[in-house]
């Protein structure tokens, strides 16, 4: 694949690249994970002075109006630095599935306030939820930033809708979670009423964009592993030599880098394929997110044991990465089971 950015997506990444490693520091995203998991300066100023919350959304909403590539652009620029917003679950795939499914109405009720950070939605989905009418019960487990949310956009009973996180009987349980710039909670409804949105398939294009980001997160988080080791190998000195001059050291770094580049070309061909609606879209999507996610487990490791004994502890950044890039690996679909639909979609069938 030959792959290259316009002058246009070439100056958004750097301008992202430039906000997150400029604002994105350790210390903010350790202060937000010790609160909701959202470092709400970055957030004001990723969505309010650039501008970037609604790259990815219609100009007749308030958005930018361009795609699924821009929109990867921003996930890998901020999955460099582990950055603690909820740009996936809100603007994503809460925005993509309003944009996508959405009512003149419900477009216009929520997603300025989203595109504008001052709205945050939580997704999530319960196959057990019962719906009457226009009110469910039910709960919706591993919600990302439920505890933060001003609205939920919840699929049941296969229709997506969206519930106002003030409306009646709708209670908030925080989990336990081990990536804390992405804190979980369980959404309880009690007879909730909800406002349905017309297309049934909001909610696919709300997960295929999750899909995508969360790939792009990972390969982000993946380069950020090996620069940060490659920095350190140059620095640390062992037996009177720079220890990224040892054989063994190096071989770990080569490997790193091999998996990040077959990342990186699996990412961009998902992000194309969605954007020009491609008959490969599905294939690359789950590819997308397996191999992504997986490299950045693998490089996340291999950084905390290049290390050598500082990486081990927590108060080393190797550990923010390791998190989330764990987290990334079991969210929004195992990657085994991504991969056994690329095995159905290439025509394996039961062999899968």
């Amino acid at each position: 694949m030959n792959f290259a950015f316009t002058d246009e997506q070439a100056m958004i990444a750097d301008t992202a690249r430039g906000f997150f490693s400029q604002n994105a520091s350790s210390a903010r995203t350790r202060a937000a994970m010790a609160a909701d998991g959202i470092d709400r300066a970055l957030w004001h100023g990723f969505t309010q002075e650039l501008g970037l919350g609604g790259i990815a959304l219609p100009e007749s909403v308030g958005g930018a109006g361009l795609g699924m590539v821009e929109l990867a652009i921003l996930a890998e620029a901020a999955g460099a630095t582990v950055a603690a917003l909820p740009l996936l679950g809100s603007l994503a795939m809460s925005a993509q599935a309003i944009a996508a499914g959405g009512s003149a109405a419900q477009q216009a009720a929520w997603l300025p306030g989203i595109i504008a950070g001052t709205c945050i939605a939580a997704p999530g989905s319960s196959a057990t939820a019962s719906v009457s009418g226009d009110r469910i019960s039910g709960d919706f487990g591993f919600v990302p930033h439920g505890g933060s949310a001003d609205l939920f956009v919840l699929h049941a009973a296969g229709r997506t809708w969206l519930v106002p996180a003030d409306a009646p009987g709708v209670s908030v349980t925080q989990l336990t979670t081990m990536d804390q710039t992405r804190p979980y909670a369980q959404v309880s409804l009690a007879g909730t009423p909800a406002d349905p949105l017309p297309d049934a398939d909001a909610m696919q294009h709300a997960t295929h964009a999750g899909w995508l980001v969360a790939a792009a997160e990972a390969l982000g988080g993946a380069q950020a592993c090996l620069d940060q080791t490659i920095a350190y190998a140059n620095q640390r000195i062992q037996f009177g030599r720079q220890i990224g001059s040892f054989q063994a050291y190096k071989h770990r770094l080569a490997d790193m880098m091999i998996e990040i580049e077959q990342a990186r070309s699996a990412v961009w061909w998902a992000a194309c394929a969605l954007d020009e609606a491609s008959d490969e879209a599905a294939i690359a999507l789950h590819g997308a997110k397996s191999f992504a996610t997986d490299t950045f487990a693998m490089c996340a490791g291999n950084m905390i044991q290049l290390h050598g004994g500082i990486g081990f502890t927590w108060d080393h950044d190797a550990h923010l990465f390791f998190k989330r890039s764990r987290a990334l690996q079991s969210m929004l679909g195992s990657n085994n089971w991504h991969r056994e639909q690329v095995a159905r979609l290439i025509g394996l069938g039961d062999a899968a």
